[in-house]
């Protein structure tokens, strides 16, 4: 990419960017070296605003705490950070003013050189960044130039901008980034999954899926959906997409034609290859799935049908999933003390993702609890009822799981601990102790967020895993 051009009439252009997060900043530099002039807008005003405020003045851009609301005079385009919910007043101001809201993923995309590499696009509720984290790696056994961007990694702006030529990118959009990104238009796109997330942000669910559908829009080779998720389908259905894109399905099931899937111990493909009708072209075993749950050989397949729709060979997919390490605090083994594993699985942070993560496991002492976000926990306590042997309850809204435990599964011994000290994880995987069975998993897999107790999940997944790795020095 080092040929890339970029276009002169940023030069002068009055571009206001919302907010000052970690895309936020990125994109006021990017937008100040081209020439615009650059307005940044925060809601906050505290003491890290106003040193990052301090630092971006020193470079010539304006910047205007406390005031996220009102649109500067003379604003041309507006420049938003994901996190901005369509309904912030400065985006109404915007629209009255017939002036263009964008996302960074937007910038970037619109910055991208005439020999930028193709984009290979993944969203969905769960699983994002380890399916484009497999992808990399595939793509990289392949002997591609690529990199893990977007939502992930490398920043989109850095890897459109910088000096590192690529082959090809791997990147991971959210709901947030795609509903700012009218004019993205990848390669190929996966939706993995769908289920209720961000209601507060989108205002619906049917908003929220239509956000996430945008990524299939233009779409030149491939709309990867999963089969067990009829609504990825619909999303592909109603996409505009390129003369000759196919939809490919992946499934967990033997797939049919033109799907990924699984056959016995092994994951084969019947979408690129010669006689799909009646040929399958083995790629992987499940057990070069690293870790080999449901969930994530779903997101094995959906990386290896972007992989294999950008023309990489079978053994690449393989090699790529091989050479793959999850991400810390993803279904990640502890320890096992006294015939019991612990599991760490703090990035469930919803009900689809800890669902997911429970049916991984048989029988399962079930630590659980902490922000709800709205959800609720009916469908997914009876759907796991049957495999819990206990579950000990943390956090803020650990009430609205003890009642769905009592709804649907009244059998099921429950321990609520009422602290939110920095000793809580420690006596909770205690009392999950307690209750385990040689053969059991416990399994930290909260389907809250963790801001009530803990700065993120990863904190949480720590705290429970130092637990976990005192309580077997304790018991050595």
């Amino acid at each position: 990419m080092g040929s890339r051009q970029v276009s002169t009439t940023w030069q002068g252009k009055n571009v206001t960017v919302a907010g000052m997060g970690v895309s936020g900043i990125p994109a006021a530099r990017v937008l100040h070296g081209l020439g615009a002039r650059v307005t940044v807008v925060n809601d906050g005003d505290d003491e890290r605003s106003r040193t990052q405020a301090a630092e971006l003045e020193a470079e010539g851009i304006t910047v205007r705490l406390g005031d996220g609301a009102t649109l500067p005079e003379g604003t041309e385009l507006v420049v938003t950070t994901p996190g901005w919910a369509p309904g912030k007043p400065l985006f109404a101001a915007a629209a009255e003013a017939g002036v263009p809201v964008w996302g960074d993923v937007e910038l970037a995309w619109r910055l991208r050189g005439p020999d930028a590499a193709p984009w290979l696009a993944v969203t969905g509720t769960n699983g994002k960044t380890t399916t484009v984290r497999m992808l990399a790696s595939i793509l990289e056994a392949a002997g591609l130039r690529t990199a893990a961007v977007g939502n992930i990694g490398v920043s989109l702006l850095d890897a459109v901008l910088g000096e590192e030529e690529y082959d090809v990118l791997a990147v991971e959009l959210s709901s947030y980034q795609l509903h700012w990104a009218p004019s993205l238009r990848a390669h190929s796109a996966a939706v993995l999954n769908l289920a209720p997330d961000h209601l507060d942000w989108h205002g619906s669910m049917e908003a929220y899926a239509a956000d996430k559908g945008r990524i299939y829009e233009g779409n030149q080779v491939a709309c990867v959906y999963n089969v067990q998720d009829p609504v990825t389908e619909h999303l592909v259905r109603e996409a505009d997409v390129e003369e000759g894109c196919r939809a490919i399905g992946f499934t967990l099931a033997t797939p049919g034609p033109s799907q990924l899937g699984v056959v016995d111990d092994l994951l084969v493909d019947r979408a690129f290859v010669e006689n799909r009708q009646k040929q399958a072209q083995e790629l992987a075993q499940i057990s070069d799935v690293n870790p080999p749950a449901p969930h994530n050989i779903a997101n094995a397949l959906a990386a290896a049908a972007l992989a294999r729709a950008f023309g990489v060979e079978p053994k690449a997919v393989r090699d790529g999933l091989r050479a793959f390490r999850p991400d810390p605090h993803r279904i990640e083994l502890v320890e096992e003390v006294g015939g019991v594993a612990y599991v760490d699985d703090s990035k469930a942070t919803n009900t689809h993702a800890a669902e997911a993560s429970l049916a991984a496991y048989d029988p399962i002492v079930w630590i659980a609890g902490g922000l709800a976000k709205g959800a609720t926990f009916d469908e997914l306590v009876e759907k796991s009822a049957k495999r819990l042997r206990g579950v000990v309850l943390i956090g803020a809204d650990r009430a609205l799981i003890r009642e769905a435990l009592a709804r649907h599964a009244p059998e099921v011994p429950v321990v609520e601990l009422d602290r939110t000290d920095t000793g809580a994880m420690s006596a909770a995987v205690e009392e999950a102790a307690r209750l385990a069975e040689p053969g059991d998993t416990v399994l930290l897999a909260p389907a809250c967020a963790s801001m009530d107790m803990f700065v993120n999940y990863n904190k949480r997944g720590e705290a429970f895993a130092d637990a976990v790795r005192a309580l077997a020095a304790g018991r050595a």
